[in-house]
């Protein structure tokens, strides 16, 4: 069995997740592996908060290139997860 800290590998930072906080919506980098039970199981551990839906979506990383060299960055997978109303939140992205 994975840890937890396995399945959820970073939160993503933009100004689009950053408004979605005040919705109670947390948006992660998870393992690719991971399902949506794996990952909601995972945040109420780790953060400690009721987790009411989580949507994933598969991201493709991007072609890059350097001159005549072209290369591609990894594909990742994006949770966003929507915490339960009587959740008080996430207190990592309280300072934020």
């Amino acid at each position: 069995m994975r840890s937890p800290h396995d399945i959820i590998i970073k939160p993503v930072v933009t100004e689009k997740s950053m408004n979605d906080m005040a919705e109670g919506k947390y948006t992660f980098v998870v393992d690719k592996k991971s399902n949506k039970t794996e990952i909601k199981s995972a945040v109420e551990k780790v953060f400690g908060v009721k987790v009411e839906k989580v949507n994933t979506m598969n991201m493709e990383g991007k072609v890059k290139r350097q001159g005549v060299h072209v290369g591609k960055r990894a594909d990742w997978k994006k949770a966003i997860v929507t915490l339960t109303a009587d959740s008080k939140g996430i207190e990592f992205f309280e300072g934020m």
